[in-house]
């Protein structure tokens, strides 16, 4: 991709892949450690298997800013995104299992192909982006540390 972007983050979680993997593919289990913001809606039957399809909205008031995905890499432990919208790129998301657990890779790869809106994202967004990938990873470490802990 030319003018991309890469934006990659992980997370040591004390939990198995397996169940690390449940919480990124189970989308009931998504929703409590995606951005509150951000709903996934799948386009069809729920999957994640390669070729399944889903919308990712962006819940702002009026505009609603939308990225339509396909998991296009599907094996064990991995599933990659592909998506267009206001962002082209891919997201992937990689269980790595570890002596303690599993460490989780997300590696978030995109670029904005309208200017102003690349300007925009540049200025105002790259920060927020990344603290909220953070976040994100550390929601996503509670589901699946509770879940593999028997508490949830």
């Amino acid at each position: 991709m030319s003018n991309s972007q890469v934006f990659e983050q992980s997370i040591p979680i004390k939990a198995s892949a397996t169940t690390v993997e449940r919480c990124i593919t189970d989308l009931t289990l998504m929703h409590r450690w995606l951005n509150p913001a951000l709903r996934c809606y799948p386009v069809g039957e729920w999957s994640t298997d390669i070729g399944s399809r889903s919308r990712f909205v962006i819940q702002i008031p009026l505009v609603q800013p939308t990225l339509n995905s396909v998991v296009v890499e599907r094996e064990p432990g991995l599933v990659v995104w592909q998506f267009q919208g206001f962002f082209r790129g891919r997201d992937r998301w990689e269980c790595q299992p570890t002596i303690r657990g599993t460490r989780l890779l997300n590696r978030f790869e995109f670029e904005i192909p309208n200017p102003l809106v690349s300007w925009g994202f540049n200025t105002f967004a790259t920060s927020l982006t990344q603290q909220d990938m953070k976040a994100q990873l550390r929601r996503l470490k509670r589901v699946a540390e509770q879940m593999y802990q028997g508490t949830d």
